[in-house]
C-alpha cells in the first residue's frame, strides 16, 4: 500500500511539474524585458541583435521553443527537461542543473538546520504553554510569536550582525564572525560530497574546517530560527489544548493512565498539523531566505534565482522554479507519509 501511495504520489508530482514548467516558460516570456538587448546592449547593429537573437534561440515561435525545452520535436538537437537537461544559463553558458545543484544545498543546510532547531525549541515550549496556560511559558511563548513576527528578517539579520558582530566586537568580547559567506576567505572549502559543509568537513576528516563554518552558520541559522518559531510555538500550543481536551484524553485521563503516557498521546495528535506548518515554511524558505543569503552572503539558491532574474535569463530562472518545486513536493510527500505514520485515521 505504502508503495502503490508513493507511486501514485509521484505521477501527481510528475504531472505537477510539467505543469508548472510550462506555466513559468510562457509567463517569463510575458514579462516587458527584452534579454537579448540585455546581452548585447540597446545599441547593437541589426546584424548583432539576429545573431543573438538566433543564438538564444529566441527566433523560433513560442510553441517550438517550449518544444525546444522540453525536448519532444526539439530542432536544436539538445536534449531537454524530459531527458534531465535544464539548458545553458545565458549569462555564464554553463548548464543551469551544475549550477542549481551547487547552490541549492547551500540554502537547504541553512534551513534545515534552522527548521529542526526551531522545532526541537518550539515543541516543548508549546506543549508547557498548553498544560499551563497563562503560566510563564503561555506569556512568554504570546509575546514571543508576536514580537518575533512583528518585523521582516532583513530587519532581525542586520539587527544580529550589529549586535553579535559589530557591538560585541567593539566591546572586546568573543563575537560572531563577519558576514562574509560560509567560511573565512582564507580556508579552502572541501570537495562537496553532499552539498552540507558541515557533513562535508566531517567526512573529510576536516575538524577546523567544520568549527569555522558553524560559527559562520551560527548567525543566519539563529535568525530564521528567531523568525519562524513563534508560528510553530503558537501551532504545537493551540493544538495541544485541543487534543487535551478532546474525549478520548478525558477518558483516558478518567482510566487511570499515567500523566506521561496521556501527555505522548496528546503530543503525537497535536504533531501532525505542527509538521504540516513546518514543511510549508520550508518550502517557503527555500525561495523566500533571500534577504538572510544576501544580509550574511551565504550565496545560496535564493540569491542565484534574484540574479537570474535581473539579468533576463530565462534558462537559469526556469531551472530553478522547476527545481524548487520539484524539491518541494518531495518534501510534501514526506509529510504524508509521517502524517499517516502518526495517525492510524489516514490510509495510503
Amino acid at each position: 500500500m505504502v508503495r502503490r501511495f508513493i507511486i501514485k504520489r509521484l505521477l501527481i508530482a510528475l504531472l505537477q511539474l510539467i505543469g508548472i514548467s510550462i506555466v513559468v516558460f510562457f509567463m517569463i516570456r510575458l514579462l516587458p524585458a527584452d534579454p537579448v538587448a540585455r546581452l548585447v546592449g540597446f545599441n547593437a547593429s541589426e546584424e548583432a541583435v539576429q545573431q543573438a537573437t538566433e543564438s538564444l534561440g529566441l527566433h523560433y515561435s513560442s510553441g517550438q521553443q517550449l518544444l525546444n525545452y522540453v525536448g519532444v520535436f526539439s530542432v536544436t538537437g539538445e536534449p531537454g527537461i524530459i531527458n534531465g537537461y535544464l539548458g545553458k544559463s545565458w549569462v555564464t553558458s554553463e548548464p543551469i542543473l551544475h549550477e542549481v545543484t551547487r547552490f541549492l544545498p547551500i540554502t537547504l543546510e541553512m534551513i534545515t538546520y534552522a527548521l529542526i532547531l526551531a522545532f526541537i525549541i518550539a515543541l516543548p515550549l508549546g506543549m508547557s504553554s498548553a498544560t499551563r496556560p497563562g503560566g510563564a511559558a503561555d506569556k512568554f511563548t504570546f509575546v514571543w510569536g508576536l514580537f518575533a513576527g512583528s518585523q521582516p528578517e532583513f530587519w532581525w539579520g542586520i539587527l544580529f550582525v550589529f549586535i553579535f558582530f559589530f557591538a560585541l566586537q567593539q566591546a572586546g568580547l568573543p563575537h560572531a564572525p563577519a558576514p562574509l559567506g560560509r567560511i573565512d576567505p582564507l580556508l579552502d572549502v572541501p570537495n562537496s560530497i553532499t552539498g552540507f559543509i558541515l557533513i562535508d568537513s566531517l567526512l573529510r576528516g576536516r575538524l577546523d574546517i567544520f568549527i569555522n563554518a558553524a560559527h559562520h552558520l551560527m548567525l543566519p541559522v539563529l535568525t530564521l530560527v528567531f523568525v519562524v518559531s513563534g508560528p510553530i510555538v503558537k501551532m504545537i500550543r493551540q493544538n495541544m489544548i485541543r487534543v487535551i481536551r478532546s474525549d478520548y484524553i478525558l477518558y483516558a485521563r478518567s482510566a487511570g493512565l499515567p500523566p506521561r503516557k496521556i501527555a505522548l498521546y496528546a503530543l503525537r495528535a497535536a504533531m501532525a498539523p505542527a509538521m504540516t506548518l513546518t514543511a510549508i515554511i520550508y518550502g517557503f524558505l527555500l525561495g523566500g531566505a533571500v534577504p538572510v543569503e544576501l544580509i550574511y552572503s551565504i550565496g545560496g539558491i535564493g540569491e542565484y534565482s534574484i540574479r537570474s532574474i535581473i539579468s533576463f535569463d530565462y534558462p537559469a530562472i526556469q531551472g530553478t522554479v522547476l527545481v524548487i518545486a520539484m524539491v518541494s513536493l518531495i518534501i510534501y510527500l514526506a509529510l504524508d507519509i509521517v502524517h499517516a505514520m502518526l495517525d492510524p485515521r489516514i490510509t495510503f
